[in-house]
């Protein structure tokens, strides 16, 4: 294929997943789970575009995930995960093993012919899915903005970040013995798995402090290069781990948290940069894996893949979230509930399952199409339902009150380190019923106006400067409370207005002009 023709390829699929994400978002819909559907429409039972490289799906994969467990870590506070860090871990590494071995067993009881009679095999499918997928979790968990009371979101991102290694273990563990055959080495899975996990841990602060030393250190004329830096060097963690024979995944995860909690140059653009990144991996990821699957090929593993899923999200997965939640008494029962309900499978599991196929285990091209099928359903069932499961279980909080808009129209930007915020504010009728004047505002103390756009053009203003309706004032406070309570008392509602109730179809991708 020519490469003029492979990049207009590929440009086509990522806009139409681009567009595929914006309408999901509209409707409520993972954006992920409309990744894969953009994949499969395009796939060979689809528009006919044949692709069935394993190799390339799975470095595509591993790639992203790299990229996708850094950033998580990179976002996520450890103040916040300290208060779950015990629960966090237990989940990780307990729930995953009872989930593995609880589902395998009903495996076997359920559908044991399908794999034959092969208990190894049944144990096998069962920990490719075992742990909960990080790309799903953090993406639905923060594109829907919920606001989870009792520390319920740090112990999910926590649990769906460090999981990865058990379940990785547990598949090459099973994958040796349905292809080398054998009684199980439990004390050789055992020991495996402790110096995976203590390896990648130990390099993944180390390797974590290095990076952070290094990007101080390194002064670079070139500002954006700095992001570039820190991608490069969460790749090395992740490729100097395996060769260290740890864990890369729990690596990249807690170097991500070392950085994203340390004093570096260039931090906030750096976090930009890999929001971007993230979203860019999670759209390769599953745009590649919807690629890979063929339809038709479901229809076979239909029901079997149906009855595993609902047994995971209805049996295993609650048994054990409470198996391990049951030390920790400070979890209620909807709690528990709860966690029980977002065990989201995503990315993780298939990338397990083309290892299977990788390595020429038995039956490994029906267990991929189950593993499709069963993140398909945990997607749609689980994914779209996530809100009102939440809702109805009382363990979120109302959205937070609205308050002055982070600044769109001024692009201005200050170290994470000054707690002051920059606001804002549309200038509307009742504001200026007191006077047009800035002074006449009346903004609170340690609340300062640095800049007005009006139209296309900016200035700074003074106290006389006579404002009018639909200029964006930016102000810069130390105190934020002063300033939510001043434009309410003006009459401001920050909140955005709501839809027309007749839109033309194509808003649904673009907005109207």
């Amino acid at each position: 294929m020519q490469i003029e023709l492979l990049l207009l390829v590929f440009s086509f699929l990522f806009f139409a997943c681009i567009l595929a994400g914006k309408a999901g978002n509209r409707f409520g819909v993972p954006a992920l789970l409309l990744f894969l559907g953009v994949g499969m429409l395009f796939g060979s039972d689809g528009l006919g575009i044949y692709f069935d490289n394993i190799k390339v799906a799975q470095i595509v994969g591993t790639v992203a995930l790299s990229a996708i467990l850094f950033s998580g870590g990179l976002d996520t506070k450890i103040d916040d995960i300290k208060p779950v860090l015990a629960p966090g871990i237990t989940l990780a590494t307990a729930g995953v093993l009872i989930t593995a071995l609880a589902t395998g067993g009903m495996l076997y009881l359920i559908m044991g012919d399908v794999f034959g009679k092969e208990v190894m095999l049944c144990l096998l499918l069962a920990a490719t899915m075992s742990s909960t997928d990080s790309a799903s979790v953090f993406s639905i968990l923060r594109g829907k903005g919920l606001n989870l009371k009792h520390n319920l979101r740090p112990t999910l991102e926590l649990e769906s970040g460090a999981n990865d290694p058990m379940a990785y273990v547990l598949t090459l563990t099973f994958i040796t013995l349905s292809t080398q055959g054998g009684s199980p080495d439990w004390g050789s899975a055992l020991w495996m798995l402790v110096t995976q996990l203590v390896i990648g841990a130990v390099a993944g602060w180390l390797f974590g402090k290095g990076l952070v030393w290094c990007v101080n250190r390194i002064n670079m004329d070139n500002a954006a290069l700095y992001p570039i830096l820190v991608l490069v060097g969460s790749f090395f963690i992740f490729a100097a781990t395996y060769y260290l024979h740890g864990n890369s995944y729990l690596a990249v995860y807690i170097a991500g948290l070392i950085v994203g909690n340390s004093k570096f140059v260039h931090k906030r653009s750096t976090r930009n940069f890999f929001d971007a990144v993230t979203w860019l991996s999670q759209l390769s990821m599953f745009l590649t894996l919807g690629l890979l699957v063929n339809p038709s090929e479901l229809k076979s593993v239909l029901l079997p893949g149906l009855i595993i899923s609902f047994v995971m999200i209805l049996v295993t997965r609650p048994l054990s979230v409470f198996i391990s939640l049951a030390p920790f008494r400070n979890y209620t029962l909807n709690d528990r509930l709860f966690v029980s309900w977002v065990g989201l499978r995503g990315a993780v599991p298939i990338i397990f399952a083309i290892l299977c196929r990788a390595s020429g285990v038995p039956h490994s091209e029906d267990m991929f199409n189950i593993v499709f099928l069963c993140t398909l359903v945990s997607l749609v069932v689980q994914g779209t339902s996530l809100p009102l499961v939440a809702k109805w279980l009382d363990v979120s909080d109302p959205p937070a009150p609205s308050s002055p808009t982070t600044p769109q129209q001024f692009d201005i930007d200050f170290p994470e380190e000054i707690k002051s915020t920059t606001s804002e504010i549309e200038i509307t009728p009742s504001m200026l019923a007191s006077g047009g004047r800035l002074m006449d505002l009346r903004l609170p103390e340690k609340t300062l106006a640095i800049m007005v756009k009006r139209g296309d053009n900016y200035f700074v203003p003074t106290g006389k400067t006579l404002l009018r309706q639909g200029d964006r004032l930016m102000v810069l406070t130390d105190n934020r409370e002063g300033l939510e309570s001043t434009l309410q008392a003006l009459g401001v509602n920050q909140q955005q207005p709501a839809e027309p109730a007749k839109r033309k179809w194509w808003s649904i991708f673009f907005e109207d002009e």
